[in-house]
């Protein structure tokens, strides 16, 4: 990365290993250094959280991942787009919330589909989802900025005749308030009941549909359709219900287990509705299994406290502990708080630890049919080495049942 002046200005940076002829896109961080290439997907300006991705395949289902919600994703395999979109690969459950994602930010330009399954062009499938494109940036010197300095706050910018206003996109930078203390479950949840019996994709015969034995009522709060394929798949039959559902409403249902779903957002910002009533649902004595933001907020509701990361988990490629098994598995994360574990009161257990950065990964309230798990067992794009999650959950069931 080399910057036309580093004096008393913040630089602006010209990314250019490959011919450009203008400078059609930006990216403007809070403390005033530009970032410059050539827009793709949507033309405008929008403000959130810049975090790195080091999946090296599954772009469009990190796109549609609801727990994106406020971010702007720069990946840092170069190679993004170039097998084209289709219908499949789609993770958000509700289809009528606008783009969680905000932006993406890509090394090289994005080609012609080039794979069976493509259905449409990457730079048509994000207009049409309004997601701005930023292409031609050194996503590797970025993403050393971002692990230097941890998330910023910034503003990506499309405009095909390459004019920008970059003292009000510095200033839109600097006044957006980031990602803590913000609810966005409520912004990507479902708002009425949906039921789910779709499995998981498979080779021969793509989604297939079924419906198992145990009933179970999944919280919505950004949730992925591959976690409700895996749940399927492992033998239940599945109720999602909104973010807001109270606990009383859930229990009516009869669940045999209750899920909390993964998100975006500050958990302590949803948790100011949510935790309450996930108590109740503790207190139910059903078992309860959480992922990502679910099991932040069943930490928060068993008396633990989370805290926002420095550069946040996001890749397919982590290796997390699991203490019941004492065995190390590869898994997919997304997430930019964490479980303080240092605040995980008495009974409540560390069940998991990434091996990253000793960071909290999982937790399981003793004498009690609860647990949870930071990363993604559903993966979507990820490796599938905790699938067994989803048939632990199984197992409590068969125990209370």
């Amino acid at each position: 990365m080399t910057a036309a002046t580093k004096a008393k200005a913040k630089p602006r940076v010209h990314f250019s290993d490959w011919e450009q002829t203008k400078v059609t896109a930006l990216l403007v961080l809070a403390d005033g250094t530009v970032i410059e290439g050539i827009g793709f997907g949507a033309e405008g300006e929008a403000v959130a959280e810049v975090c790195f991705n080091t999946a090296m395949t599954g772009y469009q289902e990190i796109l549609t991942d609801p727990s994106y919600a406020g971010q702007i994703v720069t990946f840092t395999f170069p190679h993004i787009g170039n097998v084209g979109t289709n219908d499949d690969d789609i993770e958000t459950t509700n289809l009528a919330a606008s783009a969680a994602v905000k932006g993406c930010i890509v090394k090289a330009p994005v080609t012609e589909p080039a794979n069976y399954r493509s259905a449409k062009h990457f730079d048509k499938w994000l207009k049409a989802r309004g997601i701005i494109g930023l292409s031609g940036v050194d996503t590797r010197e970025l993403t050393n900025l971002i692990r230097e300095k941890g998330m910023p706050n910034g503003v990506i910018a499309h405009n095909a005749k390459g004019k920008f206003d970059v003292k009000k996109l510095t200033a839109m930078a600097k006044a957006w308030s980031g990602l803590e203390g913000l609810d966005l479950a409520k912004d990507v949840s479902l708002t009425q009941r949906m039921t789910w019996d779709e499995k998981l994709w498979d080779w021969k015969d793509g989604y297939t549909h079924g419906e198992g034995s145990f009933n179970v009522v999944a919280i919505d709060y950004g949730l992925k359709r591959n976690i409700l394929r895996c749940l399927v798949s492992a033998g239940c039959k599945v109720m999602v219900v909104p973010a807001n559902a109270k606990a009383e409403e859930i229990l009516a249902l009869k669940p045999d287990g209750i899920f909390l779903s993964n998100g975006p957002g500050d958990p302590a910002a949803t948790g100011e509705y949510a935790v309450a009533e996930i108590r109740k649902l503790v207190e139910s004595g059903k078992p309860l299994f959480g992922i990502c933001l679910g099991h932040q907020m069943l930490a928060l509701a068993l008396g633990a406290k989370t805290m926002k990361m420095h550069q946040g988990h996001h890749g397919a490629n982590h290796p997390v502990k699991d203490y019941t098994t004492n065995k190390v598995e590869i898994v997919s994360m997304n997430h930019g708080f964490a479980v303080d574990r240092a605040s995980l009161p008495k009974g409540v257990v560390e069940t998991h630890v990434s091996l990253f950065d000793g960071s909290n990964c999982g937790i399981a309230l003793e004498g009690r049919p609860v647990f949870s798990v930071q990363h993604h067992p559903e993966a979507s794009p990820g490796p599938q080495d905790s699938h067994y999650l989803f048939k632990r959950f199984v197992g409590l069931m068969e125990k209370n049942s």
